[in-house]
């Protein structure tokens, strides 16, 4: 997790989204990628889907482990359930609506180590980039912004993050 974190300050100190994340395979990281959404104009430009782009080939990915800072969304969920990555590890899941069930659905093993240090870096985005986060939810799925006081199941206790 802490390639992954660093690979999130990076971002962050790019002026991006900082989410970061990192494919292991027999304990060696075989790719790297950060939210790269802002830097590139991209809004394909997810952690996940930069650290898969950038995955060295290894004839699958069945015995790989994907660790994220936040989270996937049912973008990068879908990507992971199409590489055949069996288990997923993320630092927290409270800053942004999250495709856990959906993984979970498919077989893949999500871990959720609800990481103090993931959770802060995301709340202190948020909170000085409150229109930039919420443009980035609205790409994602206009429904996800979610009015002051509502709490869903996937926002936890976490609903100061959204207008």
């Amino acid at each position: 997790m802490r390639a992954a974190i660093e690979e999130a300050l990076k971002g962050l100190k790019e002026g991006g989204v900082p989410i970061g994340a990192v494919l292991v395979e027999d304990g060696k990281i075989i790719g790297r990628g950060r939210n790269k959404r802002v830097q590139q104009g991209d809004q394909l430009m997810h952690a996940e889907i930069d650290c898969l782009r950038n995955a060295r080939l290894t004839g699958g990915y069945h015995n790989t482990i994907l660790y994220s800072t936040l989270m996937p969304c049912y973008l990068c969920a879908g990507a992971i359930v199409q590489f055949g990555i069996k288990k997923v590890v993320v630092g927290e899941s409270n800053s942004a609506p999250e495709a856990s069930d959906f993984m979970e659905s498919h077989g893949i093993e999500v871990v959720n180590l609800d990481m103090k240090e993931c959770r802060e870096l995301m709340e202190r985005y948020i909170s000085e980039n409150r229109t930039l986060w919420n443009e980035f939810l609205s790409e994602l799925n206009p429904d996800l912004l979610m009015p002051s006081g509502v709490k869903s199941k996937s926002l936890s206790d976490n609903t100061s993050a959204y207008p």
